[in-house]
């Protein structure tokens, strides 16, 4: 390994499929989306660099970016937090029973791994006015609400119901995550507070919890900069409607891109996403703290 490491050779020969790779598939679409974000372009005729132009009607002038954003922000603080306090309960609970362990660990974590464009069509499909859950509740004499097409409220009705489902589709994810680390932690450590009488909410809290943490963090990161880019729900359970009250920011941009053709203002949102990212996972990258410990 050392002779390999001092041959530069051999360092290219194994680098360079993954640099072309990266360059091809990321760098270089990256830098292009940039550069459009600052052009006036529809893909029909040549970019017209107009500066910063898109950026300032995104930011002052359009109310759907407005609503898009506070969209995103919610969903990504509402599943930040109720996945994974929920992820973790799940996962300490699963951890600590015997039978039937394997079984409810795959329900949990089955909706995970299906197609999230065809779980917003079953969804939507439940919760049709006509001939969904509310006309189960019908024949029980109860008018249910509008699930998909209230429009009052800081935060309107579907995008609260589209945020659970989320919630049921991925915290099986969160809670697998969390599985893999408890299970790494050593037995030993639990018989010792038992055997000086801790109760099994006080090693939850002073075991547990600290040994987890840079999963947390992993969970976290993952979990908040998916919520921003969260796209197929929404899209296939309300398209964005009504009167663009359930628009996100990954809908804004695809709305702008694919539908107006407006190739430099949806580059211009996928900027703004893009930083939105990167500024969260460093807020959660340096505001928690991860201290080292040896099981």
């Amino acid at each position: 390994m050392d002779r390999m490491l001092r041959n530069r050779k051999a360092i290219v020969f194994f680098v360079a499929p993954a640099f072309v790779l990266f360059t091809v598939v990321l760098l270089i679409p990256i830098l292009q989306m940039l550069y459009y974000s600052l052009c006036d372009y529809n893909a029909l005729k040549e970019p017209v660099f107009i500066g910063l132009d898109n950026f300032k009607t995104l930011l002052f002038e359009d109310k759907t970016m407005r609503m898009a954003l506070k969209n995103s922000l919610f969903f990504m603080i509402f599943s930040a937090v109720t996945q994974q306090i929920i992820g973790v309960l799940l996962a300490v609970m699963l951890t600590n029973i015997r039978r039937g362990r394997n079984f409810f660990r795959n329900v949990i974590y089955l909706p995970t791994v299906l197609s999230s464009a065809a779980l917003g069509l079953l969804w939507a499909f439940i919760f049709n006015p006509k001939f969904g859950l509310n006309y189960l509740l019908d024949k029980l004499g109860i008018q249910g609400p509008l699930w998909l097409m209230e429009s009052d409220g800081f935060i309107v009705l579907p995008m609260i119901v589209i945020a659970f489902v989320a919630l049921w589709q991925y915290v099986g994810q969160n809670m697998m995550l969390y599985m893999a680390q408890i299970m790494g932690i050593s037995k030993d450590l639990y018989e010792a507070a038992r055997i000086d009488g801790a109760s099994d909410a006080k090693t939850f809290r002073f075991i547990t919890l600290p040994l987890i943490k840079p999963m947390f963090i992993t969970s976290l990161s993952l979990n908040c900069i998916g919520s921003l880019k969260f796209f197929d729900l929404v899209y296939n359970m309300t398209q964005g409607g009504p009167s663009n009250r359930t628009q996100v920011l990954a809908t804004h941009l695809y709305e702008q891109g694919f539908i107006y053709f407006k190739y430099g203002y949806s580059s211009a949102i996928a900027v703004v996403l893009l930083v939105l990212c990167l500024i969260v996972s460093l807020i959660i990258r340096k505001g928690i703290r991860v201290e080292n410990y040896e099981m």
